[in-house]
C-alpha cells in the first residue's frame, strides 16, 4: 500500500465514525440515569458493560486483523457498531441496556488494532507520530460529535433519535470505506497471538502497565463530565454536553500537537517523553477539581486542559507502542495495550461513581490525580528502558 496522507485521512474518518457510535453512551449518561432511575454507581456499571464487551473482544479482533488485514475487519466492525447503537437506544430495561452496551463495546474492539496497523503501514516516513495523532483525533472528534448530537437532539426530541442518526452516519461510511481504502494483507489465518516475545520486552510491559492508569483517568473523566456539570456546577445536561464536546476538541488538538512534538524529539523515546509531560499536567488539573470548582467557565477550562493533556496522550501512547514492537506483532501488541487501558476503564468509573455517591466528587477527582501520578511514574520507566 502506498504511503501518504490520503489513506491516513481515510482511516481517521473511519475512526471518527466508529467513535461516534461507541462514545454515544458517554453522552447519554444523564438521560439513561433519568430513564432507568440509576444511581451514579450504576451509571458507572452501564459504562463498564461496554468496556467488558470491548475488552473480551480485543485479542480475537487483533488476531483477525493480523490474519486477514484491517480493511475487511473495519467494514464489518462499523456495520455492527451501527446496529449496536440502535440496540442501546431500544433497550426496554436496565439488563437489556447492559447487554446492548456490551455488544457495542465488542464491535468497537477492532478499532485500535485495525486503525493502528493501517497507520503504521500508510503514514509518511518520519511523520508516524503525527499521523497517529491525526488518526486518534478521530476518537475525540467522534466522541465530541456524539455528545453534541445526543444532547442536542434530546433538547427537542427523544434522546434515542440522536442514536438513530449516529447509526445512519456509521452505515453510510461503512459502505463508502472499502471504495477509498485498499488496506494491507495478513497471514491468511485466524489464530490467537503468541505473547511470549512481547512478555520479554520490559519497555512494552511498563507501557502496558501505564495503560491501566491511562484508561482509569480517561474513561472516568469522560463518563462523569456531564453529571459533574449537572450535580456540582448546577448547569443543564445540554451545557454538560457542550463542556464534554469542548473537552474532546481540546483532546484532538492535544493529540495533533503531541504527535508533532514527538516526531521532532524522535522515536519511541520522544513519544514517551511527551506522554510523560501530559500526565504531569494531568495531576495538577485533577487536583484543581479535587479542591472544588463550581463556576461553569472555570470547570470548562479545567476539562479543556485535561483534554489537551490526559485525553491528548493516547496518540503518542500508541506511537510509542508501535515503535517498540515488530510490525507483524502490532495487532497483538495493540490488543495488549488497549486491554490494559480498558482494565483501567472497567475498574475506575464505578469506583469513581461510588466515591461520588458516598464521599463526594472531590474525593473522586483526587483519586484520579493519584492515578495520573502512578501513570507518570510508569511512563518514566518506559523512557528509561528505551534510552538504555
Amino acid at each position: 500500500m502506498e504511503r501518504g496522507w490520503r489513506p491516513v485521512a481515510t482511516i481517521a474518518g473511519w475512526q471518527t465514525a466508529a467513535s461516534l457510535c461507541y462514545y454515544s453512551i458517554f453522552a447519554s449518561t444523564a438521560f439513561v440515569r433519568e430513564e432507568f432511575a440509576l444511581s451514579r454507581t450504576l451509571v458507572g456499571v452501564f459504562l463498564t458493560a461496554a468496556l467488558v464487551g470491548y475488552t473480551l473482544a480485543l485479542f480475537p479482533s487483533g488476531a483477525a486483523v493480523d490474519g486477514f488485514g484491517e480493511r475487511t475487519a473495519m467494514v464489518a466492525s462499523l456495520l455492527v457498531l451501527a446496529g449496536s447503537t440502535v440496540a442501546v437506544s431500544l433497550a426496554p430495561g436496565f439488563l437489556p441496556l447492559l447487554g446492548a452496551a456490551a455488544l457495542l463495546g465488542a464491535a468497537y474492539a477492532t478499532a485500535m488494532p485495525a486503525s493502528n496497523k493501517g497507520i503504521v503501514a500508510s503514514a509518511p516516513r518520519g511523520r508516524e507520530n503525527l499521523a497517529m495523532g491525526i488518526k486518534q483525533v478521530g476518537v475525540t472528534a467522534g466522541s465530541g460529535a456524539a455528545s453534541l448530537v445526543v444532547t442536542g437532539v434530546a433538547a427537542f426530541a427523544a434522546w434515542r433519535v440522536g442514536f438513530w442518526a449516529i447509526a445512519v452516519v456509521a452505515t453510510a461510511y461503512a459502505v463508502a470505506f472499502p471504495l477509498a481504502y485498499s488496506g494491507t494483507g495478513g497471514s491468511g489465518r485466524w489464530e490467537l497471538p503468541d505473547l511470549s516475545g512481547l512478555a520479554d520486552d520490559r519497555a512494552y510491559l511498563l507501557l502496558v502497565a501505564a495503560g491501566v492508569f491511562v484508561g482509569a483517568t480517561i474513561f472516568s473523566m469522560l463518563g462523569y463530565v456531564i453529571l459533574y456539570v449537572e450535580d456540582v456546577v448546577g448547569a443543564s445536561a445540554a451545557a454538560g454536553g457542550v463542556v464534554l464536546a469542548a473537552t474532546q476538541i481540546a483532546g484532538s488538538a492535544g493529540r495533533i500537537g503531541a504527535g508533532s512534538l514527538a516526531d521532532r524529539l524522535g522515536g519511541a523515546g520522544g513519544a514517551a517523553t511527551v506522554s510523560l509531560a501530559q500526565f504531569s499536567a494531568g495531576i495538577a488539573l485533577f487536583g484543581s477539581l479535587a479542591v472544588g470548582i463550581t463556576a461553569l467557565p472555570v470547570a470548562a477550562g479545567v476539562f479543556g486542559g485535561l483534554g489537551l493533556t490526559v485525553l491528548g496522550s493516547t496518540g503518542v501512547y500508541y506511537s510509542c507502542l508501535g515503535d517498540i514492537v515488530a510490525s507483524d506483532e502490532l495487532g497483538a501488541a495493540t490488543a495488549g495495550g488497549q486491554t490494559a487501558i480498558n482494565v483501567g476503564g472497567l475498574l475506575a468509573p464505578p469506583a469513581f461513581g461510588l466515591l461520588a455517591d458516598t464521599a463526594g466528587y472531590r474525593v473522586g477527582w483526587g483519586a484520579l490525580a493519584v492515578c495520573s501520578a502512578v501513570g507518570m511514574a510508569l511512563l518514566w520507566g518506559v523512557r528509561r528502558e528505551i534510552a538504555a
